[in-house]
């Protein structure tokens, strides 16, 4: 993989971000947004991709422990849909099953207050997704 990538934690009221450095090799938090619609939020995605310089954007298909989809994925797939109509880049699906549980025990563990989680689960949810997909994906 060549170049940045924006990963994307959709949420039904806030939209998880993070981008890797361009050798794929550092990933970095960003602010969350703030999701009022799909597309509002699709072209906010699509402009941060544009700004940061990614590559490609890799959305978080949220499949049940059994493999299945269910209607948060039907959901997630017609936001990426939506992101895609909005940039010029190719934007992946990946299944995310347990980054926000897997995000919530690390700041609960780290001693962060439930409030502040709300704000950074998101964020690190994004960021484990880019991780899991930069992990499977090396630069040939």
């Amino acid at each position: 993989m060549r170049g940045r990538v924006l990963a994307v934690d959709y949420g039904s009221r806030r939209i998880g971000l993070a981008i890797s450095d361009p050798t794929g090799t550092a990933t970095e938090p960003l602010p969350n947004v703030q999701r009022r619609g799909d597309d509002q939020a699709a072209r906010e995605v699509a402009e941060l991709a544009r700004r940061h310089g990614a590559q490609t954007i890799v959305v978080g298909l949220p499949l049940r422990l059994d493999g299945t989809e269910g209607p948060e994925a039907q959901a997630v797939r017609r936001f990426a849909g939506r992101v895609e109509q909005y940039c010029a880049v190719p934007v992946r699906l990946w299944d995310e099953r347990l980054t926000s549980v897997q995000a919530e025990r690390l700041l609960t563990a780290g001693g962060v207050r439930r409030e502040r989680r709300r704000v950074l689960r998101d964020r690190l949810s994004a960021a484990l997704l880019l991780r899991s997909f930069l992990e499977a994906h090396p630069d040939p």
